[in-house]
């Protein structure tokens, strides 16, 4: 089967798409006809090996590590009513760029026949990412949130999540291009993180006292601006680093300004929760309560372009890897602008 393998860390052009074996399904585990696969941010890095939080894989590796799909061939001591299913499966910590995947059955996610592949795909990974950071900073109707990456996959859905609970949203972001995706989800405020003082319009349009709840997907300097710009008594929610370090918090200013600082370790323990989260989730696209925002998707032939573009920061909401295309994905092939 065809598969897209790394062979040595480095850049995104050590992504190799060729043939392997097929895989076999264990004792509880499944064989899954992959259509399309997800994609994060941290998977780029751990492919230059740089990843600080992850062990570099054995190489070769095949990267991936959520895909949905069909269930098409069970394992030992697996129910028959998993065949023919449609799942998302977690792969574990590779494995998902290929046109089959093993998985074991406790990771399989049920998706509703009215939920596509590519929605679904997109909430049982970040959506599941962002309730959790919602449930975490429980935010309250008439907030002012502040959204870093706004337009990005975690932080598009962390958008809607506060429009729906009632907050006034300021989304913030880079470019013109997300500029206008922040306006089509309804923030409040767009905010351009590209221009000098834009932690001014985050102060000038809260009257001076900042946002009460922060979340910071950017770090760096980004995220430090964002800091001064929370309300005392507010809350500070980091949960990524796309800047390339996380945002370093004096924890005696924070405490002076009574703001609870939630690190970044919280993700750390988001693993006990994600069944439910990613359920939650999945029901809130159902729903229509959240709509993701899959901005671009790329053929499995062209993964070495979708990771080069999530990591030059050029992309809109999710990208994902289209394996076997669905119809709701056949005009959006190609990256976004």
């Amino acid at each position: 089967m065809r598969a897209v393998q790394v062979w040595r860390f480095g850049g995104p052009e050590e992504l190799v798409l060729g043939e392997v074996d097929e895989p076999e399904a264990g004792v509880g585990e499944v064989i899954v006809d992959v259509a399309v696969a997800g994609m994060t941010f941290v998977e780029t890095q751990v492919r230059r090996g740089v990843d600080p939080w992850h062990p570099p894989p054995p190489l070769p590796y095949i990267p991936g590590v959520l895909v949905a799909g069909r269930v098409t061939r069970l394992g030992a001591h697996v129910d028959a009513s998993w065949l023919g299913r449609r799942v998302v499966a977690s792969t574990g910590e590779s494995g998902g760029f290929a046109e089959r995947v093993r998985a074991r059955v406790e990771d399989l996610f049920v998706v509703p026949n009215s939920l596509g592949f590519a929605n679904a795909t997109a909430l049982c990974s970040d959506g599941s990412t962002a309730q959790g950071l919602f449930e975490g900073a429980k935010v309250r109707a008439g907030d002012w949130v502040l959204v870093e990456a706004a337009a990005g996959g975690v932080g598009s859905l962390l958008v809607q999540f506060a429009r729906a609970a009632g907050a006034r949203v300021i989304g913030a972001a880079r470019g013109d291009a997300k500029m206008r995706a922040l306006r089509s989800l309804g923030v409040d405020v767009a905010v351009d993180y590209a221009n000098d003082g834009w932690t001014a319009e985050v102060l000038e349009v809260t009257r001076g006292v900042g946002a009460d709840v922060v979340f910071d997907g950017v770090g760096g300097s980004v995220g430090a601006a964002a800091f001064t710009a929370t309300a005392p008594g507010g809350t500070f929610s980091i949960h990524g680093a796309s800047s390339g370090a996380v945002t370093a918090i004096d924890l005696t200013a924070a405490a002076n300004r009574r703001i609870e600082v939630l690190g970044i370790e919280q993700l750390f323990e988001f693993s006990a929760h994600s069944q439910r989260w990613a359920e939650q989730a999945m029901s809130a696209g159902v729903t229509g309560t959240v709509r993701p925002l899959i901005g671009q998707t790329f053929d499995l032939a062209h993964a070495a372009d979708a990771h080069a573009a999530v990591e030059n920061r050029s992309t809109l909401g999710k990208t994902l890897i289209v394996v076997e295309s669905e119809p709701s994905l056949r005009e959006r092939k190609h990256p976004a602008a």
